[in-house]
């Protein structure tokens, strides 16, 4: 919008008439100006793959790993899983905070939070991976490069959500842009997790110890020699895993390097075209209650609170469960590969079906579809039915990343409208709902830890009590069907349908066309 115009205050879904101008309107350079290159989409969809390849590595990965291969027990994992994704949601509203208060620079205001963060996210995701050399620090290690690590990909992460919004302000081009982005962050997951799987999938056979429990109440089942023998060739293995680990994460990491780079150069932010740039912010404060009080952000962000913490469960506890409780242990790097290049094919499929029945729609045919097969790996825990969830299951996971992100610049409109006066807020939308799913992963994934310390999980074993299994079923099927079916009835409430969008998308078109003329007046009476 033109400098020194403000916006009439007209209810969110609600089209206003505005007054026609007395000079001829500008042609369609707006519009043209707003349309996104497919080389601008692709290399802001390759922005955002890094942290999904480094967050499937840590979702499916970091807990067998820190039990396993660093041997700390699951009380202590469970606390730095939990403290480490709170801290990390803690950090989300504190840099949105910071982001409100940025200048703009040369090269935007939310770029030069991802470009600056970058080389000290490498560094903590490297050592996270890393097992120090000593055993009784163990735990501080972890819980600080995990709260690190959280820190530093907060200030990457936040700003890169809120770019959708400085990169359009045509809808579809958002919608589009977001589609491409969610395509490649789930290659990014399947990359995440063909990297980490493929490497570190030697660490996690029965090889160590082929015929015996390796635990110590096992020690006594055969002679002294044959003891001495399995603990040496126990500590090899251990060796080895803590090697490719680390592999694993130097990879990853270049990874992350080499695709924030390819975004700053390839994508251009450009700054709020609806909002008077002479106009002064509002207090964080106080955007931060109007954000709280606007309901559809309330109603959307509960409802995928719920669901992601479903998705959370199972990604966290599928290698532990195809490990110890369905004999898969073999099969489980290529199961999860499965699941996720399903949901890179189902990516375009459901762009497409949002587009033709609604988001809200398309929200509850995609999620729901994972119900049914989870539970039904648990009770038939075969290969094939394995294989079976997980194309199944690829599809859901598909649709609970892109429809949240689809739908949350929809809930921003939404909030122009009905606030014409505020300025700046996206970061308070992006990273407080950020925080809040945050929040309750750390939760879900520091009770489901717990849950197995008091099942029994004996660290470093190769079998595990039947509790455990059984522990690992309610985790993979009970919780995550009851947490869905909690977050589908939430999102009945969000209000704003396909019609209302469109209106809003109207409304706003206004708005800019308003903007546009302003903003010609003004300049033609300065030079006159």
């Amino acid at each position: 919008m033109a400098k020194g115009e403000r916006v009439p205050h007209t209810p969110a879904g609600k089209l206003f008439k505005p007054p026609e101008p007395a000079f001829n309107k500008p042609p369609h350079q707006t519009v043209l100006d707003q349309r996104l290159s497919f080389c601008s989409k692709l290399c802001f969809a390759i922005g955002g793959a890094p942290n999904q390849v480094a967050g499937s590595a840590t979702a499916f990965f970091l807990q067998i790993y820190l039990l396993d291969v660093a041997q700390i027990n699951p009380f202590q994992a469970s606390m730095v899983l939990f403290i480490g994704k709170a801290w990390g949601a803690m950090t989300d509203p504190v840099v949105g905070f910071f982001i409100t208060k940025s200048k703009w620079t040369r090269i935007g205001r939310l770029m030069p939070w991802m470009l600056g963060c970058t080389p000290f996210v490498v560094v903590s995701y490297f050592y996270l991976w890393f097992v120090p050399p000593f055993t009784n620090g163990r735990f501080i290690w972890y819980l600080g490069f995990y709260c690190l690590y959280q820190t530093l990909i907060t200030c990457f992460h936040v700003p890169y959500s809120a770019l959708t919004m400085f990169l359009s302000t045509d809808q579809k081009e958002r919608d589009s842009a977001t589609a491409y982005r969610m395509t490649l962050e789930v290659l990014g997951t399947l990359v995440g997790a063909a990297i980490q799987g493929q490497i570190v999938a030697s660490a996690h056979t029965l090889k160590h110890c082929p015929h015996h429990n390796m635990s110590t109440g096992h020690l006594g089942n055969g002679s002294g020699a044959e003891i001495v023998k399995r603990i040496v060739h126990s500590q090899d293995f251990l060796s080895h895993a803590k090697e490719v680990y680390m592999i694993a994460a130097g990879v990853i990491g270049g990874v992350f390097l080499i695709c924030t780079v390819v975004m700053f150069l390839g994508v251009k932010e450009r700054d709020d075209p609806y909002i008077s740039k002479t106009e002064k912010q509002i207090p964080f404060h106080k955007g931060f209650i109007l954000v709280m009080r606007h309901s559809p952000y309330l109603s959307l962000t509960a409802a995928f609170l719920f669901i992601s913490v479903a998705i959370q469960l199972v990604q966290s506890n599928f290698v532990l469960f195809c490990t110890y409780a369905v004999d898969l242990r073999d099969h489980f790097q290529n199961i999860v590969l499965t699941i996720l290049v399903s949901a890179v094919v189902s990516i375009p499929l459901w762009q497409w079906f949002l587009e033709r029945f609604g988001k809200k729609t398309a929200a509850f045919c995609g999620i729901t579809w994972i119900m049914p097969f989870t539970v039904m790996l648990v009770f038939i825990p075969n290969l094939v039915v394995a294989y079976v969830v997980a194309v199944s299951s690829g599809l859901s996971v598909a649709a609970s990343l892109l429809l949240p992100w689809s739908m949350l610049p929809d809930v921003v409109d939404d909030f122009r409208l009905a606030n014409p006066h505020c300025k700046g807020f996206e970061a308070i939308f992006y990273s407080f709902y950020v925080f809040f799913t945050k929040f309750a992963a750390g939760i879900s994934l520091g009770v489901s830890t717990l849950c197995l310390e008091f099942a029994g999980y004996d660290t470093g074993a190769c079998r595990q009590p039947a509790q455990v299994a059984y522990t690992l079923k309610l985790l993979i099927g009970a919780a995550p069907v009851a947490f869905i079916v909690t977050g589908l009835l939430i999102l009945l409430l969000y209000p704003i349908s396909e019609d209302v969008r469109l209106r809003n998308k109207l409304c706003l078109e206004e708005l800019r066309k308003q903007g546009s003329i302003s903003s010609r007046t003004l300049e033609d009476v300065s030079n006159a």
